[in-house]
């Protein structure tokens, strides 16, 4: 026996390294993806290790060399730059009106524009992001990495309401827009979800998203 503790319900990739939890070694494909490619599509059902592997590209991208120890990612990374890195997961909310869905990003801006700072002319929420793409990499001398967990929670949560639903997709749709204006400062992205049925729409402007969810 190893004493490693099975991770039943762990989504954070450093929790899981620190507190000695079993895990199976996936930071390889992690390395590939990362080299071969900038923007990629994932879905896959609930509990299948979405949030962990965001989790595990955010603790790459952050240079966080000693949690990799032991692990494929050790020996294949050799330069460990460390990225800014633009975290949004939008399973930690209820979304019921169209205010919820704002109220979530607004939520995120704030915190990023506390690092990287606003600038007034930015009305828009979509504007807000470009500006802050645009910042963190100027201010840090590093493209953005770009990580979003259950991009289609709040369109999920809207099914059987059209007019949410309309609201949602426009909304979601603006705000990754700021991607494609930005790609120049943009070192990699990677956004998950349950189903495929709002990428079509709401990623249409990223015509370069590499869907892996056959994978």
């Amino acid at each position: 026996m190893s004493g490693k503790i099975y991770p039943i319900g762990v989504q954070n990739f450093e929790s899981l390294r620190n507190d000695g939890y079993f895990y199976i070694d996936k930071t390889a494909m992690i390395y590939q993806l990362v080299k071969t490619g900038r923007y990629y599509f994932l879905s896959r059902p609930r509990r299948f290790g979405k949030s962990l592997l965001i989790s595990t590209l955010e603790a790459y991208f952050q240079g966080k060399r000693g949690l990799f120890e032991g692990l494929a990612m050790e020996k294949l990374e050799k330069d460990w730059v460390k990225y800014p890195v633009l975290h949004l997961d939008l399973n930690t909310e209820k979304y019921d009106t169209p205010e919820s869905l704002e109220n979530k990003l607004n939520g995120a801006l704030v915190e990023w524009e506390k690092m990287y700072g606003a600038e007034p002319s930015e009305k828009s929420l979509a504007m807000r992001f470009e500006g802050i793409i645009k910042r963190a990499c100027r201010q840090e001398g590093q493209r953005v990495a770009i990580l979003v967990d259950e991009y289609d929670k709040p369109m999920l949560q809207a099914i059987g309401n059209d007019a949410l639903q309309k609201s949602f997709r426009s909304t979601l749709k603006a705000f990754y827009g700021a991607l494609k204006s930005q790609d120049g400062c943009i070192k990699f992205a990677m956004l998950t979800g349950v189903t495929k049925f709002g990428k079509v729409s709401v990623f249409s402007d990223l015509n370069n998203l590499n869907d892996i969810s056959m994978w």
